[in-house]
Order: structure tokens, then sequence, then C-alpha cells
């Protein structure tokens, strides 16, 4: 399936080509390799095909999964002789989505690393939502037996844990249907928002040339700030499914950038990118629009009144 042009991360987030992949034979973490359906294809490695079948013990977890060996000694409370050794990309369940019709029901895949990311801040989840996430059936002891769960992959979830921060819609999503949403957003908002309705009808009352002129300013700067933001959010590099791409942007706004990826669970940045995507069809819409209206000089005017602008802050 080939993602529309517009479509966030579709160009940029190159980085996760390198790092998809299940099981043994997936590609390590942090490569950086060129493919322009990165986010599809993290999407892809979410979703569980059956091939590769997790033994359920009436809850959908794995009874042979192999452990985590990158996370701290205080984390793990057995002793190590019960502990073996894996990598956060394992699958450690496969979860239902909650936001398919009945009829194409589709199963995601959740990793050791994406559990251990909902049990560490700005979530901390304790195990009565953590259980609602994986979707595992209530019963008397179930708090109990998820913690010896993840008591043996060398994850502590103390019992009378309190949740760090507010419960949303999107608390109860995993990273996999997450993406599957912002993917699907994304494709709406490139090809059915009514751009170019849209800029007609707000152009309307810009009738006179001088106003139609003032106004094509206005949405040069809003383009030009839009897209600053755009390519900033492109360049988000925060921990997705099985991959943990290397950073690019400084640390001091990527760790913001990643809070508001481990609250919305990978959804965040690439809708808002599809939202200014939206936008930014708008914008061009109204040029465009404005330019038929009123052919002429009205760009050499905007133009100059540009340059004028930018003359004066590179004085300052």
């Amino acid at each position: 399936t080939q993602l529309s042009h517009g479509f966030p991360y579709s160009d940029r987030r190159s980085d996760y080509s390198g790092s998809i992949g299940s099981g043994a034979g997936a590609t390590r973490l942090g490569a950086h390799e060129h493919d322009p359906l990165a986010l599809h294809q993290a999407l892809q490695s979410a979703v569980d095909d059956g091939q590769n079948p997790v033994i359920d013990e009436n809850a959908g977890f794995m009874s042979d999964l192999p452990l985590l060996k990158n996370f701290p000694i205080t984390d793990i409370k057995k002793d190590s002789s019960q502990i073996n050794l894996g990598s956060p990309s394992d699958v450690f369940c496969s979860v239902p989505g909650r936001l398919s019709l009945l009829s194409s029901t589709s199963k995601y895949k959740v990793t050791v690393a994406e559990v251990q990311r909902r049990l560490s801040p700005p979530e901390c989840l304790n195990a009565s939502l953590l259980g609602g996430v994986l979707r595992r059936a209530k019963s008397k002891n179930g708090g109990r037996l998820l913690r010896e769960k993840l008591e043996k992959i060398g994850l502590n979830l103390p019992a009378g844990r309190r949740k760090a921060a507010n419960v949303t819609l999107l608390t109860s999503l995993v990273e996999g249907e997450a993406i599957h949403l912002a993917r699907d957003f994304g494709y709406v908002c490139e090809t059915e928002f009514p751009a170019r309705q849209v800029a007609e009808y707000l152009s309307r009352q810009y009738s006179e040339p001088q106003e139609s002129y003032r106004r094509k300013e206005l949405l040069l700067n809003t383009k030009q700030v839009t897209k600053e933001l755009m390519d900033l959010l492109n360049q988000d590099r925060s921990p997705l499914c099985n991959t943990r791409p290397q950073h690019i942007l400084d640390p001091s706004i990527q760790r913001h950038l990643t809070h508001f990826s481990l609250i919305s669970h990978g959804f965040g940045s690439p809708a808002i990118v599809a939202a200014l995507t939206a936008i930014q069809n708008y914008l061009n819409e109204s040029i465009k629009h404005l330019d038929k209206m009123y052919p002429g000089n009205g760009g050499s005017m905007v133009t100059s009144s540009l340059d004028k602008n930018k003359m004066e802050s590179d004085k300052k």
C-alpha cells in the first residue's frame, strides 16, 4: 500500500527502515537507511500477521519469552539464574485492536521495549491499567500474575503503584494501533480536507487589490512558520514499536518530543504534521486563488515586502 506523498514522516523519518523487524532475525535497533515509507513499515512490523504465533496462557503472553539484557540490574528482582537474556525488540504479546470493525479486527505486536515504556515515566502504568492495555481478562489474582510475568523479564511492577499520568482514550492504545490511527488520519487530511473550497470561501472578503496583497503576505509568512514546525516534528526520533533511532535534534528539544510521543504512543507528532499538511494545502490554495483574482504586481509587492522584513531582521 502506497501512502500519499504528504503523509507525515513519509519522506523524512528514514531511519526507522533499518530497525523494523521481529524475532531473532530482526535488524538491530538504531540502523539508519533511507526508506520513504518508514512509518508505514513501522506499522506493518507492529501488525500481527499470525505467522509468529504467541504461546497463550489465557492472557496472550509468551511463556518462553526471551528476556531483557540491557535493563538496569536494579530492575531485576529475581535471582540471575532464573532470568534469561533477550532483546527489547522481542514480541511480548499480541493484542487485538480497539478501533477496528468487528469484521476486520487487527492484532498488534507489543514488544518488550514498549512494555518498559508503559511502565516508565511519564505514564508509570499500574498493574490494573497495564492489564487493560494488554487486554488481559480480569481475575482475582490477575495483578499478581502480571507482576510475576514482568519479573521474569526483569521488569518490576510494585503492588499498589499509582499511575503518574491522566488516563485518556490514547492510554488504551498500543503503539502499533496508535501509529495506524495516525497513518489513517494523515491519509484523510491529505485526500479529503477541502483545502480549495475553504480557501475560496475565506478569500471572498478580500475584494480590494490592496487587501489581497496584504492577505497574500500573511499567507506566505504563515506558510514559512508552519513549515518550520513541520520540519522540526519530522526530525523527531522518539522510540517507537521495536525501533530506537539515533537522535538528530538537540537533546534539549528531543526530550520534550519524546515525552509527547510516550504520552500519545507515537500518535502525536505525525498527527500534528498531518493537520499542518492540511493547513499548508489550504494556504497554497489561498495563494493560488488570490493570484488568479489579482494577477500582475501582487507577487512582486509581497516579495519586496518580505525582503524588506528580512533585511530589517538581519540588521538586528
